[in-house]
């Protein structure tokens, strides 16, 4: 039994030691999965990072990302985009209120038809306010600032009194209609009377509300070409550009200036990858040595799974290529990464640097197959059916064989023990049957000897 549970616990930490691998070899992986573009995207714009300027910071700043391109752009604004402003008439103050009964007040978003001039509200945009009866022109700030629509409701209390002020967002797709009251149905006028708050575009002259700024769209253009937009923060024109429009400079053109570099992301990456092969190497070492002196060995020393997996390794460093016949560029080596005497990687920054100035491109491409390559390796001795896992789970079986000898082997001991008992029991009552049987013999023989 003590035979067979040792050999259990040699396989127990076998089994660990295949763990320790495992997830070595899988940060190993996301580090070089790090250095693979997704699906769609090319080997620069995985590393690529964009920079964007303005050079009148007062009329525009920028950003760039992913899918900018790098050059100068002409840009001159005619026109800021702005929200429309309401203001209702005055009440005496913001506790005044502005309904008996209470109600609804729909508040609709809409643009106006730039062919004949009506209003269209946008339905999806449509805003059902309710009120209780004998809410106060508070009440109904606080209600519209809570509908979700991004109109801004505040209350101004001036000289004549208190004023209801509602700004609405940028563009002239956000033009504000407000209707409080069912006019035609003398019983919904009973229960529905908030006053002093309608508004609708396509009535000219006084209203409850007057508008004092009219919803407008940002102008300008790009290299002379005319766009516009809804917000000042400016999305879709110039693709992976973000533009944020502050003032015009009609007639003034500023210039929109985006630059690209690959050095930054690219290094990051590389030197990620390298500080996971050589915590790698560290490991899988640690696993298989033998120290002679002190005639310790690894948990997998001599272990054929792990000689696979570090020559596989090895082979794949320098075996991925940048698939660029003509550059100079070829491997890790060209690009001043190379294995020092303990197998670990090191990176020479200078020679990196002057290989991603010359030519990032291929230096993009060489990087991202090594990701690519290291990738699926490591997927290969990982996978279900992988070196690996065949290996884990032929340990966990010879373990599970070790349970049930050692149940089978308990068992057998348990039944010997049961038997013995038994046996020994009938032969101490018949030794104790033997005793009786003499003590009377010896009784009987003293009797007889009396009586003669």
């Amino acid at each position: 039994m003590t035979t067979l549970q040792k050999k259990q616990a040699s396989y127990e930490t076998k089994i660990s030691a295949m763990g320790t691998l495992r997830s070595s070899l899988a940060a190993l992986q996301t580090a070089a999965t790090g250095m693979k573009p997704s699906t769609l995207q090319s080997a620069s714009e995985k590393f690529a990072s964009y920079t964007a300027s303005v050079t009148n910071t007062a009329v525009a700043s920028a950003t760039a990302s992913t899918g900018a391109v790098a050059g100068s752009y002409s840009l001159e604004v005619s026109k800021l985009a702005q929200g429309q402003r309401l203001t209702g008439g005055v009440v005496a103050s913001s506790t005044t209120s502005i309904t008996t009964n209470g109600g609804t007040l729909t508040l609709s978003l809409g643009s106006m038809n730039a062919s004949t001039g009506d209003y269209e509200p946008d339905s999806a945009r449509t805003y059902n306010i309710a009120l209780d009866a004998g809410a106060t022109l508070a009440d109904l700030r606080d209600a519209i600032n809570d509908s979700g629509s991004g109109v801004t409701a505040s209350i101004i209390n001036g000289t004549n009194g208190a004023q209801l002020v509602l700004n609405g967002p940028e563009g002239n797709n956000n033009v504000m209609r407000l209707a409080s009251s069912v006019t035609t149905d003398p019983a919904l006028v009973q229960t529905n009377d908030i006053s002093g708050v309608n508004y609708d575009p396509d009535v000219s002259g006084s209203q409850d509300m007057t508008q004092s700024l009219a919803a407008l769209d940002a102008e300008f253009t790009l290299n002379g070409i005319a766009a516009t937009s809804h917000s000042n923060t400016v999305t879709g024109v110039l693709e992976g550009v973000t533009l944020e429009l502050a003032s015009t400079n009609i007639g003034s053109a500023t210039t929109l200036k985006i630059t690209e570099e690959s050095t930054t992301n690219l290094t990051k990456a590389l030197e990620a990858f390298v500080t996971a092969y050589n915590s790698s190497q560290t490991t899988m070492s640690a696993l298989g040595a033998y120290d002679p002196e002190t005639k310790v060995a690894g948990n997998l020393q001599g272990n054929s799974t792990l000689r696979y997996a570090m020559g596989q390794i090895r082979q794949t460093v320098f075996s991925a290529t940048s698939g660029n016949a003509s550059s100079s560029y070829q491997t890790l080596s060209n690009i001043g990464v190379t294995i020092n005497s303990s197998g670990k990687l090191e990176i020479d920054s200078s020679k990196l640097n002057a290989a991603i100035k010359a030519d990032s491109g291929t230096v993009s491409n060489l990087v991202a197959n090594v990701g690519e390559a290291f990738d699926t390796t490591l997927t290969n001795l990982m996978d279900t059916d992988g070196s690996l896992t065949i290996a884990t789970k032929g340990l966990t079986t010879t373990v599970n064989d070790l349970e049930k000898q050692q149940t089978k082997l308990q068992e057998r001991l348990d039944a010997i023990e049961t038997r013995y008992r038994a046996q020994f029991t009938a032969l101490d009552t018949l030794v104790a049957s033997l005793s009786s049987t003499g003590d009377y013999l010896t009784s009987f023989i003293s009797s007889l000897n009396s009586s003669n």
